[in-house]
């Protein structure tokens, strides 16, 4: 009897425990993939992303920690603006006679798009030359050819990477600097929009040039195969590209002409252009309608010799030839497409070179 009852109690007491045992071990591994399965779909980076951004890094987080700064500057000096203005009475009120009142903002506008414009060369020497020639020249790239990864999707990754960094970077820039600059965007005293100054850091400019440079640094090197060269004659190469940019750059809006007849003598007879227009050129305009130069005439020795000249050669007024302001969004979007298509370029050589000469 004593036997019985010991051996059912042993029996239930290690069958209750096992239930228990059973429940705590159900509960702790059902916690346990619960966890480990949340873990796991947090986004993170893996295989060659992983491989490339850890790759450079360094570059990327610069890049990205340089710009958080700049914006939260912009950011303080666009205050600073909008209170000085507010307290001057802008725009009720001209910033010409401001005086040496406005030489601080002057100067902080000069400073920041001095750096925004010297983006494209840096990005495409320090970060678009060594991209893909380091690899080559240290042997990186004959180790990622002997995997199983293809050189296609090697490539692909680093473009696309670096890509991404550098339209958000500068995106972001252009947009928060256009921010700082709009409520004076049209006064000439501030910055003429026609610059670089202007032009080539707000809308989608400074995004095309520095996507176009930081490219163009990565084709340098994977033709030259060698860092410290590709480096200097991708600066030399984004050096030269800013100068012709700003030499065509006017090229790319369409050009209105005003004129008058009522002769080009007296006060009041040049046309009156927009606010912001940026004046291209001055001639005299015939009753034919045709152009000629201001020179016409010149040689006349009295005023009453002149406008003998003048009406002989049937001159009636003044043609100036301008830019008005209001095509200046225009402007950018077109330059900016032409400098995305010749980046397409770019990329598909680098690819058609990659496939046999990127090991």
């Amino acid at each position: 009897m004593s036997t019985f009852t010991r051996s059912s109690t042993s029996t239930s007491t290690s069958s209750t425990s096992d239930g228990k045992n059973g429940t705590m071990n159900g509960t702790t591994d059902g916690t346990l993939n619960a966890t480990t399965t949340k873990a796991n779909r947090r986004p993170r980076l893996s295989g060659m992303t992983w491989l490339v951004w850890r790759q450079h890094r360094t570059a990327f987080w610069t890049i990205l920690a340089a710009t958080a700064l700049s914006v939260a500057w912009i950011v303080y000096q666009r205050g600073q603006l909008v209170d000085f203005l507010d307290g001057y009475g802008y725009p009720g009120k001209s910033l010409d006679e401001a005086d040496g009142k406005l030489q601080q903002y002057n100067d902080a506008f000069s400073f920041v798009s001095t750096g925004l414009q010297a983006i494209p060369v840096l990005l495409g020497v320090f970060l678009g030359a060594p991209l893909i020639a380091g690899d080559l020249e240290n042997g990186t790239a004959k180790l990622v050819a002997a995997q199983s990864m293809s050189r296609t999707r090697w490539l692909a990754t680093k473009l696309a990477l670096a890509g991404l960094v550098v339209v958000v970077s500068t995106g972001v820039m252009s947009a928060v600097f256009g921010w700082w600059l709009n409520p004076v965007k049209s006064e000439v005293t501030i910055m003429d929009w026609t610059s670089g100054a202007a032009f080539n850091t707000t809308g989608p400019v400074p995004v095309a040039l520095t996507l176009f440079s930081v490219f163009c640094g990565v084709a340098i090197g994977a033709v030259l195969r060698r860092t410290l060269t590709a480096m200097v004659v991708t600066f030399g190469f984004t050096v030269a590209l800013q100068l012709v940019w700003g030499y065509f750059l006017l090229s790319l809006g369409n050009v209105v002409t005003a004129t008058t007849n009522k002769g080009v003598t007296g006060e009041n007879m040049s046309p009156s252009l927009p606010h912001g227009a940026y004046e291209i050129d001055q001639s005299y305009v015939t009753g034919s309608g045709d152009l000629v130069g201001l020179n016409t005439c010149s040689g006349s020795q009295t005023d009453a010799a002149r406008q003998v000249c003048l009406d002989k050669a049937d001159v009636v007024g003044w043609a100036v030839q301008y830019l008005p302001m209001s095509q200046m969004n225009a402007m950018q979007w077109f330059g900016a497409s032409i400098l995305f298509a010749v980046t397409a370029g770019v990329v598909a050589f680098l690819f058609f070179w990659g496939r046999k000469r990127l090991v």
